[in-house]
């Protein structure tokens, strides 16, 4: 039996990248990952074997990649950011625990990443210094009613939010409605940041608030997040306060 290893490569750059997770990589024998993020390791590729698929694929993708290792290759199934975070590692490892033991790839864990909220947050400052939610809008695996649902309860419970997969082309009204569902609990003047293609050559950073930031460009690829009622914005940085009492302010 092979081994298999699922492995977050970061938001994007190589420099983002952890030493572990490019050793897992270089050490493999194939390679496995959304056809996206599989361009941005293609360095790291030649006289691999690549199995590289396209959205809404995610299941073959990963059985594919499980049954090369049953097979004895040593495989990768990458992920952006944290494997862990919205990411294959789930999936993966249920198909490892499906198959009869005898049966199995050695499983070789989690190599873990640098989360697209982690880097989106780092660029806009420090919104996430006190407690969080995070939230995906797409409806893809979660019915739309229980994430506004969780909208509401998370701004209720004055949690910072930071949203994944804010807009698409198939829902493009989303976000206006995870606004005004805010927008009950929270004031309209609450900072927001939205950051787009984190650590990737196209990166874009805007600050707003919650009455306005349906307004800025909002993709597939950016993050929002969204303050609680103590984040601030000063000097173009947004800023939860943890709770240190800061000389000066």
């Amino acid at each position: 039996m092979g081994k298999i290893i699922v492995v977050g490569i970061g938001p994007g750059s190589f420099e983002d990248m952890t030493p572990r997770a490019r050793k897992a990589i270089e050490e493999a024998q194939v390679v496995a990952g959304y056809r996206t993020y599989i361009s941005l390791i293609q360095p790291l590729l030649p006289g691999k074997e690549v199995i590289g698929t396209g959205m809404t694929q995610e299941l073959d993708r990963c059985r594919a990649a499980v049954e090369a290792a049953a097979a004895g290759k040593n495989t990768v199934v990458v992920s952006s950011g944290d494997a862990g975070v919205y990411g294959m590692a789930g999936l993966v490892l249920e198909l490892v625990l499906q198959l009869p033991k005898e049966q199995r790839p050695e499983w070789g864990g989690v190599v873990a990443g640098v989360s697209a909220v982690n880097a989106a947050a780092s660029i806009l400052g420090a919104p996430l210094m006190h407690d969080f939610a995070v939230i995906s809008l797409s409806d893809w695996m979660t019915p739309w009613e229980l994430i506004k649902k969780r909208a509401a309860l998370a701004a209720e419970g004055d949690f910072v939010i930071a949203l994944y997969n804010p807009k698409s082309r198939h829902r493009p009204d989303y976000i206006y409605e995870i606004q005004k569902i805010i927008l009950e609990h929270r004031s309209a003047e609450t900072p927001v940041g939205i950051v787009s293609s984190a650590s990737r050559e196209k990166e874009q950073a805007v600050l707003s608030d919650l009455g306005h930031f349906t307004e800025q460009e909002i993709g597939m690829f950016s993050m929002v997040i969204i303050g609680n009622s103590s984040t601030y914005i000063k000097d173009g940085y947004m800023v939860t306060p943890r709770g240190y009492k800061v000389s000066g302010e």
